[in-house]
């Protein structure tokens, strides 16, 4: 059933509410983060608040914020369907630190009309370059951009807002069945660390669905298995008049031997669909001692262990060719989802169903990283994801297309009334 169109009048609130999130300082640290530091950054505990604040003048019940700032709340089920399975929705509330998000000047471009938009920076959004902002072209749609100066943060914002407006509606149209639904807005989501400090005993929920996704169509129920390697190379330092005599070790070279060993053809930039890659992240240190932090990623577990023996070998190869040593570290991120959700294949089939009641086909893509939902499937929630309509992510060429964001709050309400019958 389609309870919401993009000329309904909860589309221009929906606009609205997208900017109010957008201009709103959130930014997480991942230094802060991998010391610990949970929420990492003051600024999310700022919209934590506001976000409970707003949750409870829009009649939510039992608003939370837990003492790491997530914010906890749920809409009762409606008469009769008190015995509804449970379901949790959950968006999160950081921006990335790569660009930065603070003074985000959202600009609404509405009946975008396929023109070279022009912005900040010398950066420029082409539909003849970007085949998303061409259909967004061809239907006319409300587009939200950034100035150019920073990133817009439909992710994930986008989320939040899909969220709050779905339930909002439901909450408004008493008459439209459905269970509890439980809410959870996360810090730290692109850190890795946003469900380090979840407070999993708040939730009845046992399934529960992220809104984190792309563009309209994408349903994801599959992930990389993603960790993180951390080496240490220690050499020996010397005045360079006396190296040779005094049998210096650069543990700069080093390192910097091992990262050039990496293959090639197996990074980031040169892989996509299923191909997993290795990615230096983080490179620093002195003659004595030398840092590396690098990402692994793949689809299967199998290859996993394989880039991690590969990375054993290049380490230990690079530190006997100098002279020096390694101490190496793999440290578990977060898993593919899809093994756990094909235990409730429910989960996943009732998605599918309510996307294709509001229209949309699923387009089955997986994530070539990561989502709360991860982490949360294998902690034994199982979590699939929902597109949001925001594209260009994590850039200041970021833009969020408004009728996909109204299209994914459709889906949430349908998907809501079709749990209920579960």
């Amino acid at each position: 059933m389609k309870f919401l169109s993009e000329t309904a009048p909860e589309a221009e609130e929906i606009c609205s509410r997208f900017v109010k999130y957008a201009k709103i300082y959130s930014q997480s640290s991942s230094e802060n983060a991998d010391k610990g530091i949970i929420p990492s950054t003051p600024q999310q505990t700022e919209f934590a608040k506001i976000l409970a604040s707003e949750l409870k003048e829009l009649g939510f019940n039992d608003v939370d914020i837990s003492e790491y700032s997530y914010v906890y709340a749920n809409v009762p089920a409606t008469k009769g369907f008190e015995n509804a399975k449970p379901f949790c929705l959950l968006a999160h509330m950081d921006t990335v630190e790569e660009v930065t998000g603070l003074n985000v000047n959202p600009q609404v471009v509405k009946n975008y009309d396929g023109r070279v938009i022009q912005l900040k920076n010398n950066i420029v959004l082409d539909p003849a370059k970007n085949q998303a902002l061409k259909q967004a072209a061809d239907e006319k749609d409300t587009i939200i951009t950034t100035d150019g100066t920073t990133l817009l943060g439909g992710d994930d914002k986008a989320g939040i807002t899909i969220i709050v407006s779905a339930l909002k509606y439901l909450m408004a149209h008493p008459e439209i069945p459905h269970g509890l639904i439980e809410v959870m807005f996360s810090p730290d989501e692109e850190t890795g660390h946003g469900m380090d400090k979840v407070p999993l005993e708040k939730l009845k929920s046992k399934f529960a669905y992220t809104v984190d996704g792309g563009h309209i169509g994408e349903l994801e129920s599959e992930c990389f298995n993603a960790y993180r390697s951390d080496l240490v190379f220690t050499g020996v330092s010397s005045h360079t008049n006396a190296a040779r005599a005094n049998g210096m070790v650069n543990a700069i070279s080093m390192a910097s031997a091992f990262i050039n060993s990496l293959p090639r053809h197996e990074s980031p930039e040169t892989t996509d669909g299923r191909q997993g890659f290795y990615c230096p992240l983080r490179f620093s240190g002195s003659m004595e001692e030398a840092s590396v932090s690098l990402f692994l990623r793949d689809f299967d577990k199998d290859n996993m262990e394989r880039r991690k023996a590969i990375v054993e070998q290049l380490a230990n190869a690079a530190a006997a060719s100098f002279g020096g040593k390694v101490k190496i570290e793999h440290i578990q991120q977060y898993l593919n989802m899809r093994e756990g959700l094909e235990k409730v294949p429910y989960v996943k089939s009732v998605l599918i169903d309510a996307f294709r009641e509001c229209g949309v086909e699923p387009v089955m893509t997986p994530i070539r990283g990561g989502t709360d939902g991860s982490r949360l499937t294998e902690m034994g929630i199982p979590t699939p994801n929902i597109f949001t309509g925001a594209h260009n992510y994590h850039s200041a060429s970021e833009w969020v297309s408004l009728s996909q964001m109204v299209k994914a709050t459709d889906i949430v309400i349908n998907l809501s009334t079709l749990i209920s019958k579960l």
